[in-house]
């Protein structure tokens, strides 16, 4: 586009804004093709639109999307009620490319009630309104689970797809299934059960299904009574059963006081990319709907503009009439006839804290779902957060951790663990023996293994580490440090992990001074960086273990002159020890490597007594 043409668009479009009316509305932006790439609404369209056009919009997002428009349509209303509830059914009309993006979970299973002579009951995912009533949809499959079950256990809904006519029943023409034998169905198909029961019972179903379970409780109180007062008593104790049953349900799911009745609750919860908004709908006291929709954002969009969208659409979803709405703060909407109420304290407040919760959940379960389908995505979470947190100036792809190992100074050795992208790089681990310190001094150990392994480095130009980890407290840092920015001058970041009086590591430490640095030790992170700890232990003792056993094998045979490996093994495969080797006779050594050598060690063995 020339500049020309770009002056020429943005004129048009600024005399479409001074022709819009100050009254509230839904307003459409178009591309070049005439498609719509932005639905928005507005107390006042004027002022709402004029505001994409002025010169101190600095948003980069907003600004990319202003370069696009080619023209602008509105629709003004009454209310702003009614702009959100038409820029709702636009944006899920057309879909536009600068909207969020509402991933709306249709994938959920409902219930549906069949509108059939004798309907059944069951869980689908898929939703046609000429079917029947649907409930949910259920985003906990589990709650979807244990009421179906209630209501088999209640009132046995027949389960078979034949249809059935009033006719049909009338001439004979079903029969009973298994269900009926093993007392599943009470078998309408063949008038074992009237057709005013069954319906009665679908009646009391579908209340349960809408949350109102304390008006199914009071008229099988009242039919029990009546059952009684007639002297119908099996009659009456088959009704206590469902009574009973059923309050016992009530009883697990009440979470708050009845006299909360008819409440819808919406809580927020966002991050740079997505939004998740969870909604409860409250019913006699029990909540009888929870689900969460998640919105990706597309123009930094705020977490108002979204909880908006979100009350709008799942009010709709779920055919919500409720005359009160609990949100965590004031929202800047008018809905006809609804109270919003922010609670501080009570029953309120504690349905509040559970949708707040939920919402979390949600979002902690979607990223969990995502790094299951794309493990380099928690790899990158996990060097994000430790970057954050220790405000590195780069992602620590490559770790490196060291650690020394001895018993009293004896075979020291020292080992060096490497992660890259929050995983072992086993190729890339190191082993060293101790060289020049003599006795247990592990800061000398140090010292020396992390000289000789970064001037190694920089001789074979080899990539440098963007964190090392020192297995230990502010002593090993401090080494560390010496050998890093004081002999190399290198510029590498060093944290430490120290340990509590039980040995076990409590804290993370970064900084010199080494400062503790705010981690929970249950964190996920955490265990990552315990993980390189007790890799990093477990390759030095391992390494000093193997040490130690060559050692004690090469004192006693490997010494003896004019004896070889071959030799060596032989006598170990015969006698096992260097024990028994040590006390066998001249004729069992000859047995087993011949005299001339069997000689050789024998001498070696007894100097003493064959002196």
């Amino acid at each position: 586009m020339t500049r020309e043409e770009n002056e020429k668009r943005l004129e048009h479009l600024k005399e479409v804004v001074r022709r819009l009316p100050d009254k509230p509305g839904s307003y459409q932006f178009y591309d070049e093709t005439h498609t719509i790439i932005y639905v928005g609404k507005a107390k006042s369209l004027k002022n709402r639109v004029a505001s994409y056009f002025h010169t101190e919009v600095d948003r980069f997002k907003t600004k990319v999307l202003v370069s696009k428009i080619y023209d602008i349509s509105y629709t003004v209303v009454n209310t702003e009620e009614d702009a959100l509830l038409l820029e709702n059914s636009l944006i899920k009309k057309y879909n536009p490319r600068y909207n969020v993006l509402l991933k709306d979970g249709k994938t959920y299973p409902s219930i549906c009630v069949t509108n059939e002579f004798f309907p059944r009951i069951f869980k689908t995912r898929t939703i046609n309104k000429k079917w029947g009533t649907y409930f949910g949809p259920y985003a906990h499959v589990g709650a979807m689970y244990e009421i179906l079950n209630l209501i088999k256990e209640l009132y046995h809904p027949r389960t078979c797809r034949q249809p059935i006519t009033k006719e049909g029943v009338e001439t004979g023409k079903y029969k009973v299934c298994l269900d009926y034998h093993i007392k599943k169905c009470m078998g309408p198909c063949v008038g074992r059960q009237g057709i005013e029961d069954y319906k009665k019972n679908i009646t009391q179903a579908r209340e349960i299904l809408k949350g109102n379970t304390r008006q199914v409780l009071k008229e099988l109180k009242e039919e029990m009574l009546q059952l009684s007062e007639e002297l119908r008593f099996e009659e009456a104790e088959e009704v206590k059963r469902k009574y009973l049953a059923l309050d016992g349900f009530v009883s697990k799911s009440e979470v708050v006081s009845h006299t909360i009745n008819n409440v819808d609750v919406f809580t927020i919860t966002s991050d740079e990319k997505m939004a998740f908004i969870n909604y409860l709908h409250v019913s006699n006291g029990s909540i009888n709907q929870s689900f969460t929709i998640e919105y990706k954002k597309k123009l930094n969009e705020t977490d108002e503009e979204l909880l908006q969208l979100g009350i709008v659409e799942l009010r709709e979803r779920f055919k919500s009439d409720s005359k009160e709405i609990i949100l965590e703060k004031e929202v800047d909407i008018e809905l006809e006839g609804v109270k919003f109420t922010i609670p501080k304290l009570g029953d309120k407040k504690k349905l509040l804290d559970l949708s707040i919760m939920n919402g979390k959940q949600y979002k902690v379960d979607r990223l969990k779902q995502a790094e299951k389908l794309n493990p380099e995505q928690r790899q990158t979470r996990l060097m994000k957060e430790l970057q954050d947190k220790l405000h590195l100036p780069k992602l620590p792809y490559q770790i490196e951790c060291f650690d020394n190992s001895n018993i009293s100074g004896t075979d020291a050795v020292a080992s060096c663990v490497v992660f890259k992208a929050m995983k072992p790089s086993k190729k890339d681990y190191k082993r060293f023996n101790i060289k020049t310190v003599v006795g247990p001094d592990d800061y000398a150990s140090m010292k020396e293994v992390v000289s000789r392994r970064y001037r190694r480095m920089l001789d074979e130009e080899q990539p440098l580490p963007d964190l090392i980890i020192a297995d230990g407290g502010k002593g090993q840092m401090e080494v560390i440090r010496e050998v890093i920015q004081d002999e190399l001058n290198l510029d590498i970041p060093i944290a430490g992990l120290a340990k509590d009086d039980r040995h076990r590591t409590n804290e993370l430490l970064y900084g010199f001074p080494p400062l503790k640095v705010a981690l929970k030790i249950d964190s996920e992170l955490f265990h990552v960086l315990t993980q390189i700890q007790d890799e990093v232990h477990r390759f030095a003792i391992e390494f000093h273990r193997n040490k130690r056993s060559k050692r004690a094998l090469h004192s006693e045979l490997d010494d003896i002159k004019g004896i070889g490996p071959k030799t060596r093994d032989g006598l170990l495969k015969g006698l096992k020890t260097v024990r028994a080797i040590r006390e066998a006779n001249l004729e069992t050594l000859t047995q087993l490597i011949g005299p001339s050598k069997a000689q050789i060690v024998y001498v070696y063995f007894n100097k003493e007594d064959l002196s």
